[in-house]
């Protein structure tokens, strides 16, 4: 969130450089903040992998996915500046001669810069390493200096309640918690942002903000795709784990907090535990009433024939992985009494779309009430994908000499005002380098949202639903969604 450029001399450990994560999104990421001006003038990336390959061999393979991922040009010029902050580094996850020569590389580079540089040792690879790279680290003091030595932890932090108690508990024999930065690449979207803008930033809407003015929240995150070839991962994980328990959950935080005293980190991550804290718990005999699962069957997806979930890669023949989850959640505070949060996703879907609906309740009286006159819902809608704006949608008076109302919308469109926009990961380690932790998961933020999806979890494991699959690819998901919302009177926007 800040717009500072990091200033102290640092070098960057990716751990898992030659994976799929590093290729699409972070060493993209590094480059477009170095042609912006935002990476520290003495940087250097030090890219770990256990094959033993050459520097020229891995700068030139880096060059190829920057032509393939990047958001901004290639040039010779930035190219030639840019590789020169590279290195490869053979590494062994489980040897400690590996980190103790990573440990003699870290005080050369602290040679050339004339000081102790930051550290920022990001964990690119799968969640069972991270225990393994977090006490090797511990043992050979890599990162003994907890004001400039950091640590990025991507998803999934844990797979339920207590694993995720666990590794924060692990972590902590090594990092104190401001330097840990465990990521959602979902609350650096531009979007995802602006809410803390349009909400706190505008009078005219905070003091509609709550339950006396607001009828239900939905957030919705469909995708086109299905498993690809994450098809063994999906299998252990499914929806509910994979999205609605941190991404989804996130999101919600930023549209229910209450108002923070300040921009500051700390404040805004006590905002957000306060709504986990506060979202209504679903006992284990209310699950099927506030919860529906569903699993993709074949279809049509963009007039494509798309085989089911069950037919995928790596998918078991009976498999009881959800693919599709929507949860109706309650807040029980002041501001939220009584209106439902409808959450959903799901992969196979008609469409890829990542939105937030804010539907206000009608007027008690309107003067149109005896007309024949139809009048729409006044929303709020956050467009987060590929959308990106905001729409009011209001009634307005139709052109014309009669007096006929219609629907209409009024638009800040993000791609209007910047064409440009910085991926989502640029973003997030530009807060890392300059140690912002605002966007960034706390671990009572990460117990608490598995808290809240705990029974849910429980019952959807040791239960299995007969009834996969229950809706096609190329839909908006099992018919059981729609009387999720339908029983209050409401339907998915």
């Amino acid at each position: 969130m800040n717009e500072n450029k990091a200033s102290h001399p640092t070098t960057i450990i990716i751990f898992g450089a030659t994976g799929d994560l590093a290729k699409r999104k972070l060493f993209p990421a590094f480059y477009n903040l170095y042609i912006d001006g935002r990476m520290p003038k003495g940087f250097n990336i030090l890219a770990l992998g256990r094959a033993d390959n050459t520097n020229e061999y891995f700068k030139n393979y880096i060059k190829e996915n920057l032509e393939n991922f990047s958001r901004k040009k290639i040039t010779s010029e930035d190219w030639a500046g840019f590789q020169a902050h590279i290195t490869y580094f053979q590494n062994q996850l489980d040897e400690e001669s590996s980190y103790k020569n990573l440990h003699q590389k870290l005080e050369e580079f602290d040679k050339i810069y004339g000081t102790r540089g930051n550290r920022l040792f990001y964990l690119s690879i799968g969640p069972n390493f991270v225990s393994t790279i977090s006490n090797h680290i511990k043992n050979t003091s890599l990162a003994s200096d907890a004001k400039k030595d950091r640590i990025i932890i991507e998803k999934p932090f844990g797979h339920d309640k207590q694993s995720a108690m666990e590794l924060n508990s692990l972590l902590a024999e090594t990092f104190e918690e401001e330097q840990i930065y465990r990521i959602d690449h979902y609350l650096g979207k531009e979007t995802v942002q602006n809410i803390l803008a349009f909400r706190f930033g505008n009078s005219i809407f905070e003091p509609l903000w709550d339950h006396k003015h607001i009828e239900s929240v939905q957030i919705t995150v469909a995708e086109e795709v299905g498993v690809e070839t994450r098809g063994a991962f999906y299998e252990q994980t499914g929806a509910l784990k994979d999205m609605i328990q941190n991404h989804l959950l996130q999101i919600l935080c930023m549209v229910a907090m209450e108002p923070p005293a300040s921009l500051e980190s700390g404040e805004i991550r006590d905002r957000k535990v306060d709504v986990l804290k506060s979202i209504r718990r679903i006992s284990s005999d209310q699950v099927d009433h506030y919860a529906v699962r569903g699993q993709y069957g074949k279809g049509i997806v963009n007039g494509v024939e798309a085989k089911g979930y069950r037919q995928e890669d790596g998918i078991a023949e009976d498999s009881n992985t959800e693919t599709f989850a929507a949860v109706k959640f309650y807040l029980d505070n002041e501001r939220w009494q009584d209106v439902p949060f409808y959450v959903r996703t799901g992969k196979k879907m008609k469409e890829k779309h990542s939105y937030i609906t804010i539907q206000f309740k009608p007027l008690p009286h309107s003067t149109f009430s005896e007309s024949s006159q139809h009048l729409s819902a006044n929303r709020l809608i956050i467009n987060i994908q590929p959308l990106m704006d905001i729409r009011l949608q209001f009634m307005a008076k139709k052109p014309g000499l009669s007096l006929v109302l219609k629907p209409v919308e009024m638009i800040f469109d993000n791609f209007a005002c910047q064409e440009d926009t910085p991926e989502a990961y640029e973003t997030l380690l530009l807060d890392a380098l300059l140690g912002d932790l605002t966007l960034f998961m706390r671990s009572d933020q990460v117990e608490e949202a598995w808290d809240v999806v705990k029974t849910i979890q429980e019952a959807w494991e040791t239960t299995k639903d007969s009834s996969f699959p229950n809706y096609e690819a190329g839909s908006w998901g099992p018919k059981e969604s729609i009387a999720l919302v339908e029983r209050q009177g409401h339907n998915w926007v």
